[in-house]
């Protein structure tokens, strides 16, 4: 997403293209990767040392209020940053705390007054459970002990 891109996604959905929040919008567009709070902070502070912590967490704040941002809570872990536009879904693994991106599919909504007077503004599914490498790591031991009792 180019430097304009970004300035008028800002002001389309209300909020003001300060630098600061230009630079963590900036650095969410260029990440494969989900980060926290603090590594936008460290990498925001790297390029503008005037950033603040505080300004970082509250630009973050709007940019999730806004729909800008989507805000990836990790149980006993920081919450994780995603800025892709595309819909999906995360798989976040339970092992290492690592966030991945799964392909968007419609999770079916409720009939219209099921939820009261509920308002829905959103909806995710969060899948959890072991990645590639963690369930690997977990295997390995599982089936040492099988051989062993085979023998």
């Amino acid at each position: 997403m180019d430097a304009e891109t970004i300035k008028r996604s800002l002001e389309s959905s209300g909020l003001r293209c300060t630098p600061q929040r230009y630079a963590v919008m900036a650095f969410l567009m260029e990440q494969n990767r989900h980060p926290t709070a603090v590594e936008i902070f460290k990498a925001v502070n790297r390029t503008d040392p005037r950033s603040s912590k505080a300004t970082t967490y509250n630009n973050l704040r709007d940019l999730v209020q806004a729909g800008l941002v989507r805000e990836v809570a990790v149980e006993g872990r920081a919450a994780r940053f995603d800025a892709k536009g595309l819909l999906h879904h995360h798989f976040i693994c339970d092992g290492c705390g690592n966030v991945e991106d799964i392909e968007w599919y419609d999770v079916p909504r409720p009939a219209a007054g099921s939820l009261g007077k509920r308002i829905v503004r959103d909806c995710e599914v969060i899948l959890r459970g072991l990645c590639i490498k963690c369930a690997a790591k977990h295997r390995a031991p599982q089936r040492a002990r099988a051989a062993a009792l085979a023998r």
